[in-house]
């Protein structure tokens, strides 16, 4: 059985799932590569996984650089699972080019098969897919919004005015 929640952000209402003890999804509402099936899921805001995951979110919007403490079991290809892994390894505060990501994975990998899977990453901000950046530095590609993204480097950088 999914369950699910929706949780209020400084950015906007989130919607997570989660199966088994683990978070499985956090997307905002209406992002790009929303889910399609949540009517199928059962709404439990105080599963254990939600509170964790609140208290999180509280502690990241507050500017706390915390590692994430819930179980994580995103859904995916065994590429986006590896891209995906990368991404967790990002410091915050810090970003990585999707060419980067890419010449990790051995080269292998063009850093636009690396936007795809970074595009579809489940678990917003837990797995921080907003710290890939383009080559430039350009913001590109957020499936929550480019201002969505902007803001949270913002925040993580403690800066304001990144172009977009």
């Amino acid at each position: 059985m999914i369950y699910t929640c929706t949780v209020d952000t400084p950015l906007g209402i989130m919607l997570a799932s989660a199966e088994h003890d683990a978070l499985t999804g956090l997307w905002f509402i209406g992002q790009k590569y929303y889910p399609k099936a949540v009517d199928t899921w059962t709404v439990c805001q105080n599963y254990a996984v939600f509170q964790s995951l609140r208290d999180w979110l509280e502690q990241y919007f507050a500017g706390k650089n915390l590692k994430p403490v819930i179980l994580l079991n995103p859904q995916g290809t065994a590429f986006q699972k590896t891209v995906w892994e990368i991404l967790q390894k990002i410091p915050y505060g810090k970003t990585l080019t999707y060419g980067e990501i890419a010449q990790q994975i051995s080269g292998r990998q063009a850093a636009q098969a690396v936007g795809g899977a970074v595009g579809h990453n489940p678990i917003s901000l837990l797995i921080p897919c907003h710290r890939v950046i383009g080559s430039a530095g350009s913001l590109t590609g957020y499936a929550g919004g480019i201002e969505k993204k902007k803001a949270l480097l913002e925040r993580e950088q403690g800066i304001s005015g990144l172009a977009v």
